[in-house]
C-alpha cells in the first residue's frame, strides 16, 4: 500500500461553475496551492464537501479516497488523498498548469 498523498488547495466558494485548475500565487511554483472553484456556498460545510467531491472527480479517484486533513472553515486547506495512483503527482501538475 502507497502513502497517502497530501495536497493544498485554495478554494473559491459561490462561484458559478465548479472547476478545479490552475495554481493561487506563483503558477510556476508547483507547491503553490492548487485552485478549486465550487458554486456551494461557505455555509455549514458545503464547499468544503464540495472541493473533496470535485477533487475526487478532477484526479480520477474514488470520493472516499480524499479526506479533508486542515482547513474546514478556511480557504486554505490541506486534503489527503488515500492510495494514491502511481500517477498521481502527474495529474496533479497537469491541472496545475491549467485554469485562469
Amino acid at each position: 500500500m502507497s502513502e497517502p498523498y497530501r495536497l493544498a488547495v485554495r478554494v473559491r466558494p459561490g462561484a458559478s461553475r465548479t472547476q478545479v485548475g490552475g495554481r493561487y500565487g506563483d503558477p510556476t511554483d508547483l507547491t503553490s496551492p492548487l485552485v478549486v472553484v465550487v458554486s456551494a456556498r461557505a455555509v455549514d460545510g458545503a464547499a468544503t464537501d464540495a472541493v473533496l467531491a470535485a477533487v475526487a472527480a478532477a484526479l480520477g479517484v474514488r470520493p472516499r479516497q480524499v479526506t479533508l486533513v486542515r482547513g474546514r472553515t478556511r480557504r486554505d486547506k490541506l486534503l489527503e488523498i488515500s492510495e494514491p495512483p502511481a500517477d498521481l503527482a502527474n495529474r496533479v501538475a497537469a491541472l496545475g498548469d491549467t485554469g485562469d
